[in-house]
């Protein structure tokens, strides 16, 4: 009888482990085209690409410390954060900006993960 070497056998749960994840990881990237809907229903009162309203503009926001547009007043406590926008942290700011950053000026939340998702992929095309 024929044993698989353990190093073979790990290698072999680590594959499997892998694909299993993959497509996990691509439902998560959100699409991009429903985000730009979204982000124009339920965005735009408060925040452009381009220019700061009420909020601050959020062309180049992934890869940005929280904070970091200059023209802009931002709450004491987000711009203390330290946050830089990944999608990790864009997706907890926008299911519960007050539990993230307690004192932050917004107060509004997207409840629903994949439009989250949808709203983040929209705002990584936007440079």
């Amino acid at each position: 009888m024929s044993r698989t070497p353990l190093p073979a056998f790990a290698a072999l749960a680590v594959a499997i482990a892998i694909l299993a994840v993959a497509p996990a990881r691509a439902a998560d990237a959100g699409d991009a085209a429903n985000g730009e809907k979204q982000f124009k229903s339920r965005c735009v009162a408060c925040h452009a690409m381009d220019k700061n309203k009420t909020g601050p503009q959020l062309a180049g926001v992934s890869g940005r410390k929280a904070g970091g547009v200059t023209e802009f007043k931002y709450s004491p406590a987000l711009a203390a954060s330290g946050i830089v926008w990944d999608d990790e942290k864009l997706d907890a700011w926008l299911a519960a900006p007050q539990k993230m950053v307690p004192g932050a000026k917004m107060v509004i939340a997207v409840p629903d993960a994949k439009t989250r998702a949808d709203i983040i992929a929209y705002l990584k095309t936007q440079k």
